[in-house]
């Protein structure tokens, strides 16, 4: 009952998230397990990865912000359709820290359930 399982490599990417990307991801880590607090956090192409039964959501911190891997197009609670520019391909969302105040928590569980069910 200690919260959710993370894998030692994957905390340790985690704790070394830049200070200006961690409350962006620290936002998404809290969405991700409202909608799956049973989902495990794993490192996966060198990357946090969630997660649940055969579903996976891998979140990686990169330069411009956060991105997301693995979710399905469409189930997205309207996001990319309100705004194209963050989708960069199938399945990846590409979000800075100023987009992300854009965003709503909603949007952003649509997400999550389109990656993790």
């Amino acid at each position: 009952m200690g919260g959710p399982r993370i894998d030692p490599a994957a905390q340790e990417y985690i704790d070394a998230i830049p200070p200006e990307h961690r409350p962006l991801f620290d936002r998404l880590h809290r969405l991700v397990l409202e909608v799956q607090p049973e989902a495990e956090v794993v490192l996966s192409y060198k990357m946090p990865t969630y997660v649940a039964g055969r579903n996976r959501l891998h979140v990686g911190a990169w330069r411009h912000g956060v991105s997301l891997y693995g979710w399905t197009e469409g189930e997205d609670g309207g996001l990319v359709r309100r705004m194209p520019e963050l989708s960069s391909g199938k399945g990846t969302l590409r979000i800075t820290p100023q987009a992300a105040e854009q965003i709503t928590d909603d949007e952003l569980r649509a997400v999550v359930r389109g990656a993790l069910g």
